[in-house]
């Protein structure tokens, strides 16, 4: 495991009745009725400790790299707080007995805060309610805490959940997936009928490994993996969107699978799988993106050894023009051979605009294969609690 640690950015939402319909073979906690009646009867409220399972060996084994945001009292602060964390609360449930639309409200309000990974103690109710608030750039991660456990958000345990945490902040390959988030009808359920249905998807963080497919001998090989980050690429291509594509080997497999000419160590833009113009200064690439009307995404690769994903081989795109952007616009494609290359250093941002480089810091998502993704850090975050401070200072 590598020594580099990067500072991780964790939303944390409890449901405080997850799991409570267990012990008291309620078939599930949906039922708010039969939830209090289990409370009125003596049954334990388990949620809170398994979540303190995951984070207090985080804290233990990862202390001073993580930052928590959290909602009031018993849907995280309670138990950030008794881990040895200094949370920042965003907000309040509305009563004293939470609701979904509070962790619905507890999630969105999260996702505003720009966390790295929205962690949730719950089941799948709470992964549903999870499902219905979240933005699609944020990644989940659920503790297990339920009874009913059919999704495929949750990690096997606390713990491991907490190692995976820890992978993270360690710069380890960690695959981003989607993941199924079903649910049980409880009611038929207590009769004897399972009934399963699909509620949507979460991308879910897990232990990276090489893709399968592109697998020999435990290394990649090259080509296979660039025409396979092309054709997820393509997969994906939005006739209205304007794609502004970076230099390097990676997008240009792109470029190549398109049959456009490409500029190796330049910027290309594509409109409706047509060459828009080619080998693009900023000037010209800030004419363009102000010209035009519909959504716009920049293909970025990051340079070998270095990991350098702006201020090297991408000075085309300034300050100015990644703020129009926006960092949700960046597409970052790279083999994870050159990601393990790395060894754990964050990804570089350098864009010669110091408060932009402290906000665009975080974990950012990494296409490194056909509907295959890692999540990994870019830029160094040795201390999120003074980030502020230090931005307003270099401002």
């Amino acid at each position: 495991m590598n020594n580099v640690e990067h500072s991780l950015h964790i939303g944390l939402v409890i449901n405080p009745t997850a799991g409570i319909g267990g012990p008291a073979a309620l078939k599930g906690s949906d039922d708010k009725a039969l939830v209090e009646r289990a409370l009125a009867e003596g049954a334990e409220l388990r949620a809170e400790k398994r979540a303190a399972r995951c984070l207090g060996q985080l804290a233990k084994r990862c202390p001073g790299a993580v930052k928590v945001s959290t909602y009031g009292g018993s849907m995280g602060q309670q138990v950030a707080i008794e881990c040895g964390f200094e949370p920042l609360v965003v907000g309040h449930p509305q009563t004293e007995k939470t609701s979904a639309e509070d962790t619905q409200r507890a999630v969105a309000d999260l996702v505003a805060e720009s966390v790295d990974i929205l962690v949730f103690a719950g089941g799948d109710g709470t992964a549903r309610d999870v499902c219905q608030a979240i933005g699609e750039h944020t990644p989940a991660l659920g503790i297990p805490t339920g009874v009913k456990m059919h999704s495929g958000v949750f990690a096997v345990s606390p713990e491991a959940a907490a190692e995976l945490l820890e992978l993270m902040i360690r710069g380890e390959l960690v695959d981003i997936q989607p993941q199924e988030v079903r649910d049980i009808d409880e009611a038929a359920l207590r009769q004897g009928i399972v009934k399963s249905r699909y509620f949507g998807e979460l991308s879910v963080p897990q232990n990276g490994q090489f893709v399968q497919q592109v697998k020999q001998g435990g290394q990649e090989v090259e080509e296979l993996v660039l025409d396979d980050i092309a054709a997820e690429l393509i997969e994906n291509l939005d006739p209205e969107t304007l794609y502004l594509v970076g230099a390097g080997t990676t997008p240009q497999a792109f470029m190549d699978q398109l049959g456009l000419p490409n500029t190796l160590l330049g910027v290309d833009a594509v409109l409706d799988e047509q060459l828009l113009d080619s080998d693009m200064d900023a000037a010209s690439i800030e004419a363009l993106v102000e010209m035009h009307a519909g959504p716009i995404q920049a293909i970025l690769s990051v340079t070998g050894q270095q990991g350098a994903l702006f201020g090297r081989g991408n000075q085309q795109f300034t300050a100015k023009i990644l703020r129009r952007l926006g960092r949700d616009a960046i597409v970052v494609v790279a083999t994870k051979t050159k990601i393990r290359s790395l060894q754990g250093r964050s990804l570089l941002m350098d864009s010669n605009d110091v408060q932009l480089d402290r906000q665009w810091q975080g974990y950012i998502r990494v296409i490194t294969g056909y509907r295959d993704a890692i999540l990994y850090p870019l830029g160094d975050c040795p201390d999120h609690t003074n980030l502020k401070n230090e931005v307003q200072g270099n401002a």
